[in-house]
């Protein structure tokens, strides 16, 4: 369930725990990505990061 005006944790792992990202690039996209999508739902980011197999 999520509430307006709340703060929430979100995380993404790889399948299995393996690489989400695999060069540079992939990164570059992704936050792309949320830039556009985020705005879209009526969304804010906080705070991120990025790594290998996760992004919280």
């Amino acid at each position: 369930m999520y509430l307006p005006g709340y703060a929430y944790h979100i995380v993404q792992r790889g399948n299995n725990r393996s690489a989400c990202f695999f060069e540079a690039e992939n990164y570059r996209v992704y936050k792309s990505y949320m830039g556009e999508v985020l705005p879209r739902y009526g969304n804010s980011l906080h705070a991120y990061c990025l790594m290998t197999n996760h992004v919280h």
